[in-house]
């Protein structure tokens, strides 16, 4: 279980000090599809860049499994079974795809077991593992290497940070199969950083964020039901409403 204590993270614009994430406490159980959503700038990606390490708290912990994680390095939490994806995958020059997979792997994979892996995120495998990852490759394509990775990895808490963030609609409708498949077929946990009701609608549990605290939490069918009402006008919504 990931548990998220108080959790505060204050940053300098230059002219004051901003509470980007102020005071947010959250729990989420092992084997969650769990997707954060909320306006842009509302600190979503901070949350999800501190649950990695990538930030540092201000105050509040991180306890991932009983274990007090929150000053712990970004390796440390990596062989705790944390894995990220980045919103914007980096770009290695000079490593291929079939070596990153490896790596991610923990051990040398066989060609056929890298396309196994590049094959759940709908890519034409054979053409992909000797590719390098560098600029020859689409950002739709980064995407579905990341997460063809961090599958490589086994993670027990996967994050996904935006990953619908600049890809064409081909490439988004693979990644939402993908997250299903994931769903169907992972045991451990995942959280998602996004916008998108077709992601949306594959959670377990959804959380709002706004203005650095949780607007609101719970079970995806109501929450859905009550976002959908907030942005509409219809009368059924309206009624409901008062």
């Amino acid at each position: 279980m990931l548990e998220i204590k108080n959790l505060t993270f204050e940053a300098d614009d230059g002219k004051k000090t901003v509470k980007i994430i102020d005071n947010i406490s959250l729990s989420v159980p092992d084997g969650k599809f769990m997707v954060i959503t909320g306006p842009n700038g509302g600190g979503k990606s901070t949350l999800a860049r501190l649950i990695m390490g990538l930030e540092k708290p201000t105050e509040g912990q991180i306890i991932y499994n009983g274990t007090d994680i929150t000053d712990m390095s970004v390796t440390d939490r990596a062989k705790l079974g944390i894995g990220y994806a980045f919103q914007q995958p980096p770009r290695f020059k000079g490593m291929t795809v079939r070596k990153m997979l490896s790596i991610a792997n923990g051990s040398e994979l066989s060609e056929k077991e890298c396309c196994n892996f590049l094959a759940k995120v709908g890519l034409c495998s054979a053409e992909y593992v000797s590719r390098e990852l560098d600029n020859s490759l689409s950002g739709g394509e980064m995407k579905r290497i990341e997460i063809a990775t961090l599958m490589a990895r086994k993670p027990k808490l996967a994050i996904f940070d935006e990953p619908e963030a600049g890809i064409d609609l081909w490439s988004f409708s693979m990644l939402v199969e993908t997250f299903k498949n994931i769903q169907r077929t992972s045991s451990g946990t995942t959280i998602i950083i996004s916008h998108q009701e077709r992601i949306m609608n594959l959670a377990d549990e959804m959380v709002v964020i706004a203005e650095g605290k949780i607007r609101k939490s719970g079970e995806k069918t109501q929450m859905l039901a009550d976002l959908m009402c907030e942005f509409s006008s219809t009368p059924r919504c309206i009624r409901a409403e008062n």
